[in-house]
């Protein structure tokens, strides 16, 4: 593949499948590394899960898997696991989510690898480690219910919800990313791979951020409060005349702004009022003023004005509205990746390098679209450099 993006050099022999890990290698693969999507005869999971779909090919598999080459493998065959096993042995950074200790029937389990490729950076994700829960099913819903994150999501007189995407996959495949790259920046230090183990209910209760710190260092058990913030007010939508508009005021001096924009800057003076402890703890008074003052005005109005003045607000959009305004101010979301009757649109890797910029070259791949060369180059002798990559000596 082209040696472009900081990773370039890299080889990634990707094992996982769904979300986490696909994703994880996704971003290995925008900054460069050469990624071998490695999927059972059948493929990835998400390759069926559809609707909504582009020419027949699920989206959600398309969102996750560009910049990848595909070799379709069956494990329990001794032919391909051998292929398997040899690909392990080359790369510097393996990938997998299978449950814990269900590679070692196939020889692709850390130990196993590491004894072949001592130098391999070899990255784990379940969903509840590999100590007591290695047993237990790792689905981001059943993680977000275990977690506590569906407590907190929905009104406080309405039922738990489970969030909008399966953020702890998301979140567990952007920590696997940062694991992998520490790991490979020791080895470049230290000449040694490691096990990087990462897993979902541990990347829940540290994404969880204010709320698990609420508990373990405040002893309270935080709520549901709808969209309500519990340290922050304004800091939720609220009505305008025709629609609701987020607002948010984190200090004193984002509220003078936003009383002023209003035009009751008294607002700001009233001892009820004067911090932000005070405006949370009486929220309940608070609230009413500030909607008399939206409700003369349009969202879009106040949008704008609040803007204008200094204070962060934002519509509530709906997805395609969030692409066209991320169009609007500059950001390019979306990149088409293909050529003639195979062209994928794909939303852009959200990190710029100034140096070394992010890479799409190739469309997620097709089922076992790279198989005959990959099965071909390793066929062939290793050269001696397994597990090197382009931080070695020269």
């Amino acid at each position: 593949m082209p040696g472009a993006g900081p990773l370039a050099g890299l080889l990634v022999a990707d094992f996982s499948r769904i979300l986490a890990g696909p994703y994880a290698s996704m971003l290995l693969a925008d900054m460069g590394a050469e990624v071998v999507k490695v999927e059972s005869p059948t493929g990835d999971d998400t390759r069926t899960w559809m609707p909504p779909v582009r020419d027949g090919e699920s989206t959600y598999y398309l969102g996750i898997n560009r910049n990848k080459r595909s070799l379709a493998l069956d494990l329990r065959d001794e032919k391909d696991n051998a292929l398997a096993r040899e690909l392990a042995a080359r790369a510097d950074v393996v990938l997998e989510n299978f449950k814990p200790g269900g590679l070692v029937k196939y020889g692709l389990d850390y130990e196993t690898v590491s004894a072949a490729n001592p130098r391999v950076v070899y990255a784990s994700i379940s969903g509840f480690g590999s100590g007591g829960g290695a047993r237990l099913p790792g689905y981001d819903l059943i993680v977000q219910a275990i977690s506590g994150l569906m407590s907190l999501t929905g009104d406080a007189d309405g039922p738990p919800y489970r969030a909008g995407i399966s953020v702890f996959d998301v979140m567990s495949g952007m920590q696997a990313t940062i694991g992998v790259l520490a790991a490979l920046e020791h080895r470049r230090n230290s000449g040694q791979g490691q096990h990087v183990e990462v897993n979902l209910l541990s990347t829940a209760l540290s994404g969880l951020v204010n709320q698990t710190s609420a508990y373990v260092a405040g002893d309270t058990v935080p709520t549901r409060m709808g969209n309500s913030h519990p340290s922050l007010f304004p800091y939720e939508p609220l009505p305008t005349a025709d629609g609701d508009l987020i607002i948010t005021a984190g200090n004193n001096g984002q509220f003078v702004r936003l009383c002023g924009a209003l035009g009751v800057p008294e607002l700001a003076e009233d001892p009820r009022f004067a911090s932000n402890q005070d405006r949370t703890a009486n929220r309940e008074e608070l609230r009413p003023l500030l909607v008399e003052r939206l409700s003369t005005r349009t969202r879009d109005e106040w949008f704008r004005l609040l803007l204008d003045a200094g204070v962060a607000c934002g519509p509530i959009n709906t997805v395609a509205e969030g692409v066209a305004f991320a169009e609007q101010v500059g950001l390019d979301p979306v990149v088409r990746l293909g050529s003639g009757d195979r062209v994928i649109p794909s939303v852009r890797n959200p990190v710029t390098f100034s140096e070394t910029p992010v890479v799409y070259h190739s469309p997620p791949p097709q089922l076992d679209e790279h198989g005959a060369e990959l099965r071909a180059w390793l066929a062939e002798p290793a050269d001696g450099r397994a597990g090197t990559g382009t931080e070695d000596e020269a």
